[in-house]
């Protein structure tokens, strides 16, 4: 018998059904309100308007995160993005259209990112902005309360329209990258009551993400990166990543995540992540979670699976680099 079973069946499971999803809402809403993914190295595009046209060509991607499998109302994400450069490397343009929920609540968005990139040294500096539109849901009709017919929980699907800009920087070279940036700058009011009254608000999220290519061989290059995240009244998170590249094709790589609980301190997941660069267009990478804070015993890890597709690179010549600088 599954190890879950018990549990499931027993008055704990119920009660914890019930609270999980508020309890992720409420600290969606009072603290990191953005979603995390483990794969950042690949998905900078979503954290950083001026990332933008970086790739040196035109790609799109499809991406998928189920977290803390096991758990009903775990969140969970998908998102198609793209990016591409234009006028000699100079500008760059890229757009996101994503569907993440969380317990009850859904949030459907469209991104649109603009960067001009200067260059500087031996590589680029991007300067850009980004404007999106959130569509927020939550149907508490799904919701199983204790004690029913409660008058402070509304009984249909409610709904609202959120629009927000942000701003950001990222330089690159063959070597290493840096960025910083604050995809949502304004605050809105993220309440399904009435306007007047202002429960709950977007945070502003200021991402700083860094990394280097360290050459071992002619064939093997060790690649450590990070990816800071700040929000005003919330504990300080980052995410830790080692990787080696393997012949310009192979990634394999192990990632550290603070956060989870404070009670154990020891961390929010430790994260294996594997990509290859199948063809000289073609690249798919998975990543896996382990949980560390006390909801270990009730999930089997959280899955990523991306794929990534770039346009116009000739066969016979070299394959695109998974560095992504």
């Amino acid at each position: 018998m599954n190890r879950f079973s018990d549990f499931y069946k027993s008055k704990k499971m119920k009660r914890l059904l019930f609270l999980i999803p508020g309890l992720l809402m409420f600290n969606l809403l009072l603290a990191q309100q953005e979603p995390q993914f483990t794969q950042f190295m690949y998905n900078k595009l979503v954290y950083n308007p001026a990332y933008a046209g970086s790739n040196e060509a035109t790609c799109i991607q499809g991406f998928y995160r189920t977290q803390w499998i096991g758990i009903e109302g775990a969140p969970t994400s998908m998102l198609v993005s793209f990016n591409m450069p234009l006028t000699n490397q100079r500008v760059g343009l890229g757009g996101t259209i994503y569907r993440n929920t969380i317990g009850i609540q859904e949030n459907i968005g469209a991104e649109a990112s603009y960067a001009y990139r200067f260059q500087v040294g031996n590589g680029f500096l991007g300067i850009g902005a980004m404007a999106s539109v959130k569509l927020l849901r939550a149907n508490f009709g799904e919701t199983d309360p204790i004690q029913q017919n409660d008058g402070a929980i509304p009984a249909n699907l409610q709904s609202k329209f959120v629009p927000n800009f942000g701003v950001g920087a990222y330089y690159h070279n063959q070597r290493f990258f840096v960025g910083l940036s604050v995809p949502r700058l304004l605050q809105n009011n993220i309440d399904f009551a009435d306007e007047d009254r202002v429960i709950s608000r977007e945070i502003r999220h200021i991402y700083a993400m860094g990394g280097v290519a360290i050459p071992l061989s002619d064939n093997v290059k060790l690649q450590p990166q990070v990816l800071l995240k700040y929000v005003d009244g919330a504990p300080f998170d980052a995410d830790a990543n080692l990787s080696l590249i393997l012949l310009d094709r192979y990634m394999l790589g192990a990632s550290y995540r603070l956060g989870g609980s404070k009670r154990s301190g020891i961390g929010e997941s430790v994260d294996i992540i594997l990509g290859a660069q199948i063809t000289n267009n073609l690249f798919l990478s998975f990543g896996y979670d382990i949980t560390l804070s006390e909801l270990k015993n009730y999930n089997d890890g959280t899955i990523e699976v991306l794929l990534r597709y770039c346009f116009g690179k000739p066969e016979g010549e070299e394959f695109l680099n998974p560095r992504f600088f």
